[in-house]
């Protein structure tokens, strides 16, 4: 297992993503069950949507 940032899985496998994201979403901490080194480009657009769904959670509409 491996803890990582947001930031540095969309650094590495989507850059295009960055814009999209708050600066609170990219500093998420995301665990990694099998370690960075496996992750694939798809595997990095599935963290961003949970992610981004999650922190919407939070998030109080008025």
């Amino acid at each position: 297992m491996e803890t990582v940032k947001l930031s540095r899985i969309v650094e590495k496998l989507a850059p295009e993503l960055h814009s999209f994201l708050t600066a609170h979403e990219l500093d998420l901490k995301i665990v990694l069950r099998d370690g960075f080194s496996v992750l694939e480009p798809a595997d990095a657009m599935e963290i961003v949507q949970h992610s981004i769904c999650e922190h919407q959670k939070l998030t109080l509409l008025h």
